[in-house]
């Protein structure tokens, strides 16, 4: 008898010799979880319908704070303060911004700032980092547990601001940057980041003859690339957006970041030095010129967080997991 002709009996397998277990009840393939089971097409428009209204709830206002800047007078009067159809687009607002007045000034400030502050925040960040991941380093242990200390105790306010008034920092544009230079947090992501590094390649470039700075240098910071981009993001980001240190520190209102400009014209609702007169000659509408601001500060952060984006993810779950 060939073996083609051979016909399994009911509950076999075909080609098996014995009766199939899943369907006598003899084993059984576990259940799969929920979140591994393929998704449905009501799912799939379930989730598509959720992404698209958190889109718009975050796209919405952005477009209507856009439109009001770039709105005249007339327009934002018929709307009755805020804009969503543009009409008759102009430009006046940001002209008049940009002009040389107290806005140009504080967002050269802010620029200043944040350039100084976050290369001034990477170098120290770096270097501390580097220094803890090497487990080897005099007062490794006790450095390490110093900075963790810090994430559970703090001075407070007070004792901050007479450590800067006893300084004679006050008034001066290193109250914005010194006080919060270092972020804790920051420097262990970088250090959890240097330690899953190969240490054979440190170790043979090392025996080549490279010290710590070479390696530094040329071997650590290229493979770490990633986490550079995140954590240099998070300092601009912080830079830009502080305007706390400089309401305490800071009296002269030249000095003032384009944060606090912004502070003093959406929530006190005093004009920018130059623009009052504008405002009340007509000529421009307070709205608008509080939505042109907004932009303003909005602007660099938006152009900036594109470029990081690719390296968001690595950055921050590898430097997470490997330490």
């Amino acid at each position: 008898m060939s073996a083609a002709s051979v016909r399994n009996a009911p509950g076999e397998r075909p080609g098996a010799s014995g009766p199939d277990p899943r369907r006598t009840g003899r084993w059984a393939a576990p259940p799969r979880p929920v979140w591994e089971e393929e998704p449905r097409r009501a799912g799939l428009a379930g989730k598509g319908l959720v992404l698209t209204i958190a889109c718009l709830a975050v796209l919405f206002p952005l477009w209507i704070v856009v439109v009001t800047s770039l709105s005249t007078k007339r327009t934002i009067s018929e709307a009755g303060g805020l804009v969503v159809v543009p009409r008759d687009v102009t430009f006046l607002a940001y002209q008049e911004l940009l002009s040389g007045g107290q806005v140009t000034r504080a967002t050269v400030v802010s620029l200043g700032v944040t350039v100084a502050g976050t290369l001034f925040s990477m170098t120290v960040s770096v270097l501390c980092a580097y220094g803890l991941s090497r487990t080897g380093s005099v007062g490794h242990r006790w450095f390490l547990m110093l900075l963790l200390a810090t994430l559970f105790f703090g001075a407070g306010l007070i004792p901050t601001y007479l450590l800067v008034q006893s300084l004679g920092l006050t008034d001066t544009y290193l109250a914005l940057i010194l006080p919060s230079a270092v972020s804790v947090f920051n420097i262990l992501v970088l250090r959890a980041f240097f330690m899953g590094i190969s240490r054979e390649l440190t170790d043979s470039a090392r025996i080549d003859g490279a010290g710590d700075w070479r390696i530094l240098w040329r071997i650590v910071l290229p493979l770490s690339r990633a986490v550079v981009a995140v954590i240099t993001l998070f300092y601009a980001v912080g830079y830009w957006s502080a305007w706390f240190n400089a309401s305490i520190y800071l009296s002269d209102q030249d000095m003032m970041p384009l944060q606090n400009v912004m502070i003093q014209l959406v929530q006190k609702q005093e004009p920018p030095v130059g623009l009052g007169q504008a405002i009340r000659a007509g000529e421009l509408s307070a709205p608008a010129v509080q939505m042109a601001v907004m932009v303003l500060a909005l602007v660099p952060v938006a152009v900036l967080s594109p470029f990081v984006q690719k390296h968001f993810r690595k950055g921050m779950l590898t430097g997470a997991v490997k330490g």
